[in-house]
């Protein structure tokens, strides 16, 4: 039996890019799963509305408000374990709404982390990010690199981790924080680069790009969820901060020219200058030192980056009505 058999879950921020396929693998683990889905008045599930209709009838939505501790506290109650990627995640877009990240990553992670000692529960899992770390002093980067919040998106991630740790620490909360890298895949949004690229292949007459010599390090979302349902599971990794990456850097230029050719396309790439972040913003290398997921999750990734790629554009072919490629999405 899976750890999570018959285990009651809860998944807030289901009905994104990441979230959906959590849900999807919790549900193949056993789990009881309760989906935390933001609230709107077409009872739009996000993402969870691309899922098999089996699976979907297999969940417990719930939808609210994250900001919201009473609608927090009714979801978490009753849960074993709880993950936590809830959050505002567009970095061009924090710049013009910096509020609305405050309200939603800080105030909305402390709602999550007092339900969560209120209810008892046995696991947080905190989602984090890697531009927690800021343009690297030293690559890879691994949990010790110092955190500089280079734009108002990682900066209230800074805030919730800390509090996620405050938690831990001041209460004996059993959270485990993962810290993702770059995580790609199907359903992901043009808000991402890698669809970004993808779907302006398929419809435009060339690809426009920001900044082409930031280095990433890609993660297939399979990988991703599979160190978040690991970290679900593994008491070694209770307190701990922990990256979740490939270990493998690639530029964004580089990136847009493998995907080009693994789509046979000749398209030219051009030069954007609307979607360069400020200067003193921009992260220019994320590398992950992923020695600890191998330690103490035992998870290390399986899905090579071209293989990852050949599924996400497979996916975005098919589901081309879903991206707006001639406009950038902030």
């Amino acid at each position: 039996m899976s750890y999570y058999t018959d285990r009651p879950v809860l998944v807030t921020g289901a009905g994104g890019f990441i979230g959906s396929h959590l849900c999807e693998a919790l549900l193949a683990a056993g789990a009881r799963v309760t989906a935390f889905v933001h609230y709107n008045s077409r009872t739009d599930w996000g993402l969870l509305e691309t899922l098999p209709p089996e699976t979907r009838a297999a969940l417990k939505v719930i939808a609210g408000d994250i900001r919201d501790p009473f609608a927090v506290q009714r979801a978490v109650n009753g849960q074993s374990v709880v993950f936590h990627l809830a959050a505002l995640i567009a970095i061009p877009f924090s710049y013009e709404a910096p509020a609305s990240y405050v309200s939603t990553n800080i105030v909305g992670t402390l709602n999550v982390l007092r339900a969560a000692q209120e209810a008892g529960c046995h696991r947080v899992v905190h989602t984090s990010t890697s531009e927690c770390y800021g343009t690297a002093r030293y690559t890879p980067i691994d949990e010790g690199h110092p955190l500089q919040g280079q734009s108002p998106y990682s900066a209230t991630k800074i805030g919730a981790d800390k509090l996620a740790e405050s938690f831990h620490l001041s209460f004996g909360l059993p959270v485990v924080t993962l810290r993702p890298f770059n995580t790609f895949g199907p359903r992901q949004s043009a808000r991402a680069v890698i669809p970004t690229i993808i779907s302006q292949a398929l419809d435009q007459p060339v690809v426009k790009l920001g900044s082409p010599e930031p280095v990433r390090d890609f993660n297939y979302v399979a990988d991703t969820v599979a160190g978040f349902l690991a970290a679900g599971e593994k008491d070694a990794a209770i307190g701990r901060v922990i990256n979740c990456g490939r270990g493998e850097g690639i530029t964004i230029g580089e990136t847009a020219r493998r995907i080009l050719a693994l789509m046979g396309s000749h398209k030219p790439v051009v030069f954007d200058e609307t979607r360069v972040r400020p200067k003193d913003s921009e992260v220019f290398t994320l590398l992950c030192d992923n020695r600890l997921a191998a330690e103490v999750l035992d998870q290390r990734p399986t899905v090579a980056f071209d293989e990852g790629l050949r599924r996400t554009i497979a996916w975005i072919e098919g589901h081309r009505s879903a991206y707006k490629s001639g406009l950038y999405v902030r």
